[in-house]
């Protein structure tokens, strides 16, 4: 089956047409509304793909907007016209937002008011006339936006507001223009979440989103008639397409929609929608658990979550005081590989694999398991960490836009090579252990990041821990850790410098030299964490403006670091030569 398919099935369903579909805060449309809606979509762009390319190309439509009905409505429009639909990820901005949009060839953009005056300045490097943007003024004032207001207006479906001449409310009531795709064709490009690199544009078949939501909906939420999603995660990227929208699509059950993620009012908007489920990606379940607790926590609808990224400690405490299911699985937008974790599988392991999924060197080699003392020290780690990979094939991965150097990269020997690291114990379960771009090399020791922020998060006052290098005036790195705690805790060094010496597992080398408490980390739109900002702040008072601590000495001890002491460490960096490395 196609998306377009899929959208028609639901709206000529006797059980599901009439059924609530879209929730917005307090405006709902049907599905049969939905799909007449969809029709508006898909005429206007046809007509103006016919208006407005001067020569031939893609067929691709850009969004960049909130997580507002429109941008349902603009999908369901792209796949009845034949179209792709591209995500704009809303938070880049410059040259990086421009070249999203020319990369991926968008003959049309679809936007909102707020978001002109980030297009406007790059319009001529996008490629896009102006005539080649449409803005949808529906929404404006509508849903939470910053700062925690909402308000909940109209949305009438006969009052769309592009512009004065009405350009869609003339194209409602058409027929559907009734385009057909093959399950092969090309339905969307995702972009990668970029935290370190620029990103990619991940191909989807409309067979891969269908088979991927049907799998969803049928065996990992079991929907009913009775179930509703919410949707939080942005909807340009995977999580929020392939396990919020297309599942619910699938199996004729409403989704509510949230502008953005917000922690505050998460639990608000589940009982709002009636939500029984909950797609993540990132650290939102963190964020959550750092709000206060309530006694009623549990007084909720929600039956089961589903993403990635959740640590072991926080996916446990998150069902505890929810009273809900968490599907943590590791994966990625590329859908090159997944492993699921299960009850009883030893903490910190990200699962058991399935057949072919192992961990292997930089040729190919299979790594030997990992080794271990009495403390539960890795004693191998230059031998048994390597990058996980699929030796039995690419599984859904269907190569990047326009990139054939990055999908070669990731399909060595025919296999999906993640590009992130891990190591397999001695029964076989698989640990994740960060990125290539984690490794910190501290008196001449390499180490990752991940083992140490989950020892931190054994803390019962830490709600997110991030752990990244900063320079060290002698060479190398020192060890800094953002803490993000959760709402009623208060930072204690003593305690906290106690905690670190009753860590059996806890290398020396990894003790943090500094240690900034945040409120928040600098994060992408999909909350994963953005260390590649937190190493440019470093511990420097123009850049992080957080409480810092650190440890002067070799001892494990902390105290504020005061002004005079960050101007001697200052010095130490320019009698070292080394001084440049605060700079970037």
């Amino acid at each position: 089956m196609t998306l377009d398919a899929l959208i028609r099935q639901r709206a000529a369903d006797a059980l599901t047409c009439r059924r609530p579909f879209v929730r917005f805060f307090g405006w709902e449309c049907s599905f049969a509304e939905f799909y007449r809606e969809c029709i508006a979509w898909a005429r206007m762009f046809l007509a103006l793909r016919g208006r407005t390319l001067q020569a031939p190309k893609p067929f691709h439509i850009g969004i960049l907007l909130d997580n507002t009905p429109d941008y349902l409505f603009c999908l369901g429009g792209a796949w009845l016209a034949g179209a792709v639909a591209v995500g704009i990820n809303n938070t880049k901005r410059g040259q990086h937002l421009a070249q999203d949009i020319r990369h991926s060839d968008c003959a049309l953009l679809v936007t909102e008011p707020h978001y002109l005056e980030l297009v406007a300045p790059v319009l001529a490097e996008t490629g896009l006339e102006s005539d080649d943007v449409v803005v949808s003024r529906r929404w404006q004032g509508q849903g939470r936006h910053p700062f925690g207001q909402e308000s909940t207006g109209s949305g009438r479906l006969d009052l769309l507001g592009f512009d004065a001449e009405g350009t869609l409310t003339s194209l409602r009531g058409q027929a559907d223009p009734l385009v057909s795709s093959d399950p092969r064709d090309l339905a969307m490009l995702i972009f990668t979440s970029g935290t370190v690199t620029a990103p990619k544009a991940v191909r989807c078949s409309h067979r891969r989103l269908v088979e991927t939501a049907e799998n969803l909906a049928r065996n990992v939420y079991g929907l009913g008639p009775n179930d509703a999603g919410y949707i939080a995660m942005p909807l340009f990227h995977a999580n929020a397409v392939m396990a919020g929208l297309l599942p619910a699509l699938a199996a004729g059950v409403p989704v509510g929609l949230a502008r953005k993620f917000s922690k505050q009012h998460w639990l608000e908007d589940i009982r709002r929608y009636g939500a029984t489920y909950f797609n993540y990606t990132g650290k939102p379940l963190a964020y959550i658990l750092s709000t206060p607790r309530r006694p009623d926590d549990g007084d909720n609808p929600l039956r089961i979550c589903f993403g990635n990224e959740g640590s072991y400690r926080v996916v446990r405490e998150f069902e505890e005081r929810f009273g809900c299911q968490v599907v943590d699985v590791f994966g990625s937008s590329e859908g090159g590989l997944g492993v699921t974790r299960q009850p009883g599988d030893p903490p910190g392991s990200i699962g058991f694999p399935a057949p072919g999924i192992t961990v292997v060197d930089d040729q190919g080699r299979e790594c030997p398991p990992a080794r271990f003392d009495e403390q539960g020290r890795l004693l191998n780690p230059d031998e048994c960490i390597g990058e996980i990979v699929n030796t039995l094939g690419v599984a859904w991965f269907e190569g990047y836009y326009k990139n054939e150097e990055a999908t070669a990269e990731r399909t060595r020997f025919g296999w999906y090579w993640s590009g992130d690291l891990g190591y397999k114990d001695q029964r076989g379960f698989l640990y994740f252990v960060g990125r290539t771009t984690d490794w910190i090399r501290v008196d001449g020791e390499n180490f990752l990041a991940r083992p140490l922020e989950e020892i931190l998060l054994r803390h019962p006052s830490i709600a997110l821990a991030a752990v990244y290098g900063v320079p060290d005036p002698e060479g190398g790195d020192q060890v800094m850790a953002a803490l993000v705690l959760n709402a009623e805790a208060k930072f204690d060094p003593d305690d906290f410098a106690a905690f670190l010496q009753a860590q059996p597992d806890l290398s020396p080398k990894w003790v943090p030299k500094f240690v900034r408490l945040a409120k928040e980390l600098p994060q992408t739109a999909s909350t994963k964490v953005l260390k590649s900002e937190l190493r440019r702040q470093k511990f420097l008072p123009d850049r992080c403006r957080d409480p810092l601590y650190w440890r002067p000495g070799r001892e494990i001890a902390y105290q504020p670091l005061t002004a005079a002491e960050l101007q001697a460490l200052r010095g130490a960096f320019e009698r070292t030569g080394r001084e440049q490395l605060l700079d970037l």
